[in-house]
């Protein structure tokens, strides 16, 4: 159970994925953060107004997405590169160290992370849903393993299901975070176009950059499932043996 050499045929398949996903939102982004931003004419006239005279870095953006909106939220700072995230509970969007550069890409991941915020503003269904189960999630992701494994070591289906369902709350979590994301991205890029604060070229190096990032959310719900299935097909052969 152990070295089961099966376990690779399912391992393999979400690691090259995941591979794949963290090389193309890394290069992507690195690419696109030596584009500085123009500015649109409605963008720049706003950013105008705001006392920003050329080009904007994220944390600018964030500022004139608030205003337009009418969405306010908190903006603090986070080392790292790539660390951007919105907290709901707090209502504030940490903002890495490459969102304080002027580029496509920084505007792109900001933007994005205040798609999350008006997701939060609305009530967003799938965003609620994936709230309320990081609880259960958290204690499934390393529990769930535990109870399969003492299942199928002490010869119980019954305790190894409930191993495989505690997991299960992981995959369900990645899936739910496919639209929860796609979604943010989508208000992303039409927040960023609406508004002007990028044209032609610019914008189409944001969907990108925004494209790239959600690769690593369907590689992390390709492991999960693959990992689920293992478990069920581990389940399977054993119920055979009995």
């Amino acid at each position: 159970m152990f070295f089961d050499p099966m376990y690779f045929v399912f391992a393999i398949p979400g690691l090259l994925l995941a591979l794949w996903a963290q090389y193309k939102v890394k290069s992507t982004f690195a690419k696109y953060a030596q584009v500085p931003t123009s500015g649109g004419v409605t963008g720049r006239d706003a950013l105008g107004r705001m006392g920003y005279a050329r080009g904007v870095n994220g944390a600018d953006v964030a500022k004139l997405l608030m205003r337009q909106t009418g969405v306010s939220v908190g903006l603090t700072n986070v080392p790292g590169s790539l660390t951007d995230h919105y907290d709901p509970r707090t209502k504030t969007i940490a903002l890495s160290e490459t969102s304080q550069q002027d580029s496509v890409a920084s505007v792109a991941v900001v933007a994005h992370e205040f798609g999350h915020a008006m997701q939060d503003a609305e009530n967003y269904g799938p965003l609620k849903l994936r709230g309320a189960i990081v609880p259960a999630v958290q204690i499934g992701s390393w529990v769930g393993p535990i109870i399969f494994i003492a299942g199928m070591w002490l010869q119980s289906t019954t305790l190894a299901w409930l191993g495989v369902i505690g997991f299960g709350l992981t995959a369900l979590f990645a899936l739910v975070t496919l639209p929860v994301e796609f979604d943010a991205s989508n208000r992303a890029l039409k927040l960023l176009q609406g508004n002007n604060i990028l044209v032609g070229e610019e914008l189409a190096g944001a969907k990108k950059v925004l494209d790239a990032a959600a690769l690593t959310y369907i590689a992390a719900a390709a492991q999960s499932i693959l990992t689920l299935l293992y478990y069920v097909s581990l389940l399977g052969g054993f119920r055979r043996r009995e």
